[in-house]
């Protein structure tokens, strides 16, 4: 199957979707940031001198999907309907789980919108405890779900 985003001479195009009907398309986008278990049991104390991590974070992932086209080269820009970031976090094994559900109807896809909300909770979490931790590890940034438009839906199954 060829690449969308470049032409018959082998160049970067942005993929027309002026022919494609708009739907309801979700998306929902999963990762991790790895710590110590002393970080995570001070986040929850709210010990971390920045402020409510996960708050932030949660607003940092909000913001993140609605700059997406901004970040990403070639993305469309289409209508963010609703983003939900969800955080919760195992303190014996380090991990801060953190997802991101995103809808919108467009004409194209919103799966990056998902991960790049994802990516900026995590980053987020980064900073705002890199004081106290700077081993911490971000990783593990996938999609778990999507679904509308042309090629159907997708479960990744976890």
């Amino acid at each position: 199957m060829p690449f969308t985003h470049l032409d018959e001479d082998g160049r970067v195009k942005m993929v027309d979707i002026s022919e494609k009907k708009a739907t309801l398309r979700r998306a929902e986008a999963g990762g991790e940031v790895l710590c110590s278990p002393e970080t995570v049991c001070m986040i929850s104390e709210q010990k971390i001198k920045k402020g409510d991590v996960f708050a932030a974070a949660r607003i940092a992932g909000i913001m993140a999907a609605k700059k997406t086209p901004e970040l990403i080269p070639l993305c469309h820009g289409i209508p963010v309907n609703s983003v939900e970031i969800r955080i919760s976090a195992d303190q014996e094994h380090g991990i801060i789980n953190v997802t991101a559900s995103v809808v919108t109807e467009a004409k194209t896809g919103i799966e990056m919108e998902a991960l790049t909300a994802v990516a900026g909770a995590c980053l987020c979490i980064y900073d705002m405890c890199k004081a106290v931790d700077k081993g911490m590890i971000i990783g593990n940034i996938r999609l778990l779900h999507k679904s509308g438009g042309r090629s159907g839906e997708y479960n990744r199954g976890e």
